[in-house]
């Protein structure tokens, strides 16, 4: 009987309220907008900074001048070491054009075949992209027969590293003050739109309400505030994501990536309802003058 009143009490708050109602809503979906938004930029900085992390890593094994069968093979066996993702085997020919094509026209007459030996480019899995898995990778290829060098970009990758570290760091501390700022809107709001009830909530104590059946329906009407809040924040995070891509073609969030996206911000929606009515119910009955 109780949570049907409370549930019952939770949907004609809807009716009762339609300004308070409409500002809570309002209010936690913009804060989950931002939140939602956030995510999105976050999840594509990873996205980006695996692929820099892997092409900034990236191994070039340089082979000795031999038959063409024999630098296939070592292409093959590097392909298949553990830490390797893919790799790109570079004939003599194929460096030749490389070279005149990075020099431009005239590059001709610079162009010294017998020094462009044929190679293999190795791009490892991103967790093998720091100094100390590539220096090992480096080590192991070094010691293969017909490999005469093994080279990678070092203090490069070292720098690269470092930036990286500080644009997550500013990442987590800009995202926890997003946080931060929904969680202070969304609980003032609930907090103004408590207060305006307060007389229902007096007269529920003076005939003998307990403090547990009177916070019931407010924690109901946050949780269904915030859903409302939560499937509304999704399809503008999800309309957003439609026009920043249709001007950056290079972001790729896939359909399941955006689906998860929106399941999570409308569960948050639903958990800052309730905490947002919990904690302000909860204090303004405590503080609720019977007389």
């Amino acid at each position: 009987m109780s949570l049907a009143y409370s549930l019952r009490e939770g949907l004609a708050g809807f009716q009762r309220a339609k300004f308070a109602f409409v500002a809570a809503t309002s209010a936690t979906a913009v804060a989950l907008v931002l939140v939602g938004t956030f995510a999105l930029l976050s999840y594509q900085t990873r996205q980006v900074t695996t692929w820099l992390k892997q092409r900034v890593g990236e191994l070039e094994i340089f082979i000795e001048d031999v038959e063409e069968p024999v630098a296939q093979a070592i292409d093959a066996r590097a392909a298949i070491t553990p830490g390797v993702d893919e790799t790109e085997y570079i004939s003599k020919e194929r460096a030749g054009q490389i070279f005149r094509e990075e020099f431009g026209e005239g590059s001709e007459i610079f162009l010294d075949e017998p020094f462009l030996p044929a190679s293999v480019r190795v791009r490892v899995y991103p967790d093998y992209a720091n100094p100390d898995s590539l220096q090992a990778l480096v080590e192991e290829f070094s010691t293969w027969n017909r490999v005469s060098e093994v080279v990678f970009n070092q203090p490069l990758l070292v720098k690269v590293q470092q930036n990286l570290s500080l644009i997550t760091m500013a990442g987590l501390l800009i995202g926890m003050l997003v946080v931060m700022a929904a969680l202070f809107l969304v609980g003032n709001t609930i907090r103004l739109t408590i207060y305006a009830r307060r007389l229902l909530i007096r007269t529920m104590k003076l005939v003998g309400a307990t403090d547990a059946f009177i916070q019931q329906p407010f924690i109901i009407e946050g949780v269904m505030q915030g859903i409302v809040a939560g499937t509304g924040a999704s399809l503008l995070v999800w309309i957003l994501y439609g026009a920043m891509a249709g001007y950056l073609p290079q972001l790729s969030v896939s359909f399941w990536a955006l689906l998860l996206l929106a399941i999570l911000i409308v569960l948050m929606g639903a958990l800052l309802g309730w905490l947002g009515s919990f904690f302000a119910v909860r204090r303004f009955i405590k503080h609720v003058a019977l007389h």
